[in-house]
């Protein structure tokens, strides 16, 4: 078996010469704009800064048919950088595959209203994210992320 993934491995690097010789650091530089783009601090950027790291045709995905087009996505985090005005998302942790970049970031923030049906509280959120993201040319063309959403609503209505 393990020599099985091996030569699938090698097979995959073979085909894929540039993504086999991108490190994390490349990795994270690639991807970088993008969780920029997360920021408040960003967010007059935001878009700018997603059409830096992703393709034309990049599609970000919560689930395996449940995707949104580039377009979107800008329009959903910018309506996220309003209703937390002080987001920060920060990358954790690179992990490099081929070419496949997963992240563990975290983002945190304190809602400036009703935020995902918890009433507004004053209080922060600290949650984690997974996204996979597929290069290709230096540019993003799939993600699949995850976050905890119900951990934030749930550290932002306990006492």
């Amino acid at each position: 078996m393990k020599r099985i993934f091996a030569a699938s491995a090698a097979i995959a690097i073979a085909t894929c010469p540039a993504a086999a010789e991108m490190g994390p650091e490349a990795a994270r530089a690639t991807v970088a704009p993008f969780y920029k783009a997360l920021n408040a601090q960003f967010a007059g950027d935001s878009a700018d800064l997603i059409r830096q790291a992703t393709a034309a045709d990049w599609v970000s995905c919560r689930g395996n048919n449940l995707c949104n087009s580039r377009d979107e996505v800008i329009a959903g985090i910018a309506q996220r950088l309003k209703s937390v005005p002080d987001l920060k998302w920060e990358i954790k942790d690179v992990l490099v595959s081929g070419n496949q970049v997963t992240i563990r970031g975290e983002a945190t923030g304190t809602p400036a209203g009703e935020f995902m049906g918890a009433p507004h509280s004053g209080k922060s959120f600290k949650v984690m994210s997974i996204d996979v993201h597929t290069l290709e040319g230096g540019k993003m063309v799939r993600s699949y992320h995850i976050e905890d959403w119900i951990g934030a609503v749930r550290q932002l209505t306990t006492n």
